[in-house]
């Protein structure tokens, strides 16, 4: 009998199962103010565990667990992503645009975009002037946004607007595919996976409603990219005692990296814990003794200014709430390839369950 052959090292990593819910708001278009498709997702997926489901005219979606309870939990992820909006279309039926959110302006040349319409989905390519029709120090220079223009193959302004209006968005084409083994990649897991770690959080705890002392309210906000508008009304209307925003962070441990400047922190590390001004110690702390106890890997990052995430609305809401911030590491941040580890993402779903299950009620987060 012929001896097996030992499985090869390099042979590859079983597939990975992707969560239908995620996989779904990483499809979904959602640039700043035009969120329906991610807004449609998360009501499909969390609604029927939500005890109460509102949404409101920024856009959020509100999912209310144990109505009842004490104290009141607000946990935030944004589901708007960055985009292109159409401002001006040319004699010949090139169109221009501004950009929706902070985009690095070197990525965006030579991209195919899918235009939201009125008709439905519209195909363009970003263009600008080919390098070998530059001189040399145009060739150093990078290109302002009106320097940069969408073809959609059109002849002509009429034809163009026949296709496309003024005011319609745009979104990078490429959509979620596995790298290897657990770590993805996509277009806007910024923060998409923020979306679904608070709606995937509620539906877990939804079955165990009777260890729950806390309400809890899971909110989709709206606008974030544009100064976190729908986390500033979402915490108006909810008025919680504690809450904790979950959006990405930069993983530093890529090249040209300066960890002196950045700290340190790296994708499959698990979620990073926030410190700082912005952060309530009750709430780090309970966040780190939760991790610690159920064995969750987790890192963690210092930030001595407000930071630039929907923790620093929330925080200032009403008479000020006790806010607590989880980033999941993340490399290429505002490109149309962002990179993070899904095992990551599960770990901030664990250990968002665990932290809500062990508030007990009159835990304000006073100190």
């Amino acid at each position: 009998m012929a001896k097996s052959k030992p499985a090869s090292k390099t042979a590859a990593a079983a597939p990975v199962a992707v969560p239908a819910f995620l996989a779904e708001l990483l499809a979904a278009r959602s640039p700043s103010g035009a969120e329906h498709e991610a807004q449609a997702v998360f009501d499909a997926h969390v609604k029927p565990s939500a005890d109460l489901y509102e949404n409101d005219v920024l856009g959020n979606r509100i999912a209310t667990l144990n109505p009842a309870g004490d104290p009141v939990l607000l946990l935030a992820g944004h589901i708007d992503e960055l985009g292109l909006q159409i401002s001006y279309v040319n004699k010949d039926g090139y169109l221009y645009f501004n950009t929706i959110g902070g985009h690095d302006r070197v990525m965006i040349p030579g991209r195919r975009v899918i235009i939201s319409t009125k008709n439905g989905p519209v195909l363009g390519v970003t263009g600008k002037r080919a390098v070998h029709l530059m001189d040399e120090a145009d060739r150093k220079k990078v290109p302002e946004i009106h320097d940069m223009w969408i073809d959609i193959g059109a002849k002509s302004k009429k034809e163009a607007l026949e296709r496309v209006r003024i005011g319609d968005v745009a979104t990078h084409q490429p959509g979620f595919e596995l790298l290897h083994g657990s770590v993805g990649v996509a277009r806007a897991f910024d923060d998409k996976v923020g979306a679904y770690v608070v709606g995937e959080v509620l539906r877990r705890l939804a079955g165990q409603r009777k260890k729950l002392a806390a309400r809890v309210v899971s909110v989709a906000t709206a606008q974030e990219e544009i100064g976190t508008r729908g986390a500033t009304t979402a915490a108006y209307a909810v008025n919680p005692h504690l809450a904790v925003a979950v959006d990405v962070g930069h993983a530093t441990d890529h090249p040209d990296c300066d960890q002196r400047k950045y700290g340190e922190t790296k994708l499959g590390g698990g979620p990073i814990i926030c410190r700082g001004p912005n952060i309530n110690p009750f709430i780090y702390d309970r966040l780190v003794a939760a991790a610690e106890a159920a064995g969750i890997p987790h890192q963690f990052e210092a930030d001595p200014r407000p930071t630039g995430t929907d923790a620093r609305a929330i925080q200032m809401g009403r008479g000020g709430v006790a806010t607590g911030l989880l980033s999941i590491p993340l490399r290429y941040m505002h490109t149309p390839s962002e990179l993070v580890d899904l095992a990551d993402v599960e770990r901030t779903v664990q250990l968002l369950v665990a932290f809500a299950l062990g508030l007990k009620k009159g835990e304000h987060g006073r100190w």
